[in-house]
């Protein structure tokens, strides 16, 4: 039975209204437990790039004014 032949018939309001918040009233949570971990990572990446982008800054600096 293919996903076709399960909303055949009904109204378009139930394919592209109903069913959508029906899943994101399931799985919401979910789904933003998973973006806030990605955008966790991507926050913490960038931190990363960024102390270590400043501690090369100042080892350079230091390093050749002495």
């Amino acid at each position: 039975m293919a996903t076709k032949d399960i909303f055949q018939g009904l109204p378009w309001w139930v394919t592209w209204v109903a069913v959508p918040l029906l899943v994101l009233a399931v799985f919401g949570g979910l789904l933003l437990h998973v973006v806030g971990i990605v955008i966790g990572l991507v926050f913490k990446a960038l931190l990363l790039v960024a102390l270590v982008g400043g501690l090369i800054y100042l080892v350079r600096k230091f390093s050749s004014s002495s």
